[in-house]
């Protein structure tokens, strides 16, 4: 297990892959299923992980895209997500970083002030983006965010293919 790095591994052509990190499995898997219905010209990879760092592995795709999923009605999300950070090399803030927060639609139930995600994702420069994943019709728009902020790291990176392929025109 180590730090995850964004060019440590090589890129797969025409392939992109975003992980998601969160502590809640079902509402991780009805985004990546959301993503993957998406129409893309190029092969696009989801995978999940509950934490990191990630197991060591030369199978492993490169990493394009992290998207850390906070639940804002779960104290042990935000700490989840703030222990995973120290497992990601800072070159990685560099766009292909963002911060999802889900639950925001009912604040009374929030056991996580919006306040403290927003100067989390200030602090590491990266994008905030909050939906509630426990609305079915929050799926769609959430998964073309992501999808838009993928192709525009990918843009940025050297030697990629998949980014044009992505926002398919």
């Amino acid at each position: 297990m180590s730090v995850l790095r964004p060019l440590d591994k090589l890129p797969s052509l025409n392939t992109a892959t975003i992980l998601l990190v969160g502590t809640e499995d079902a509402l991780l898997q009805q985004l990546a299923d959301s993503m993957l219905k998406e129409d893309c010209t190029s092969e696009l990879k989801v995978h999940l992980a509950k934490s990191l760092p990630l197991p060591s592995s030369v199978n492993r795709p490169r990493i394009d895209l992290i998207v850390f999923v906070v639940n804002l009605h779960s104290k042990y999300s935000l700490q989840n997500t703030e222990e995973s950070l120290r497992h990601v090399d800072a070159s990685f803030f560099l766009g292909k970083v963002c911060f999802l927060a889900t639950g925001a639609g009912r604040e009374s139930h929030c056991s996580i002030h919006r306040h403290t995600v927003v100067k989390l994702a200030h602090t590491y420069q990266s994008p905030l983006l909050y939906c509630d994943l426990e609305v079915p019709c929050s799926w769609v728009p959430t998964s073309l965010s992501l999808l838009t902020w993928l192709a525009q790291g990918l843009s940025e990176w050297p030697g990629s293919q998949a980014s044009a392929a992505l926002t398919d025109g």
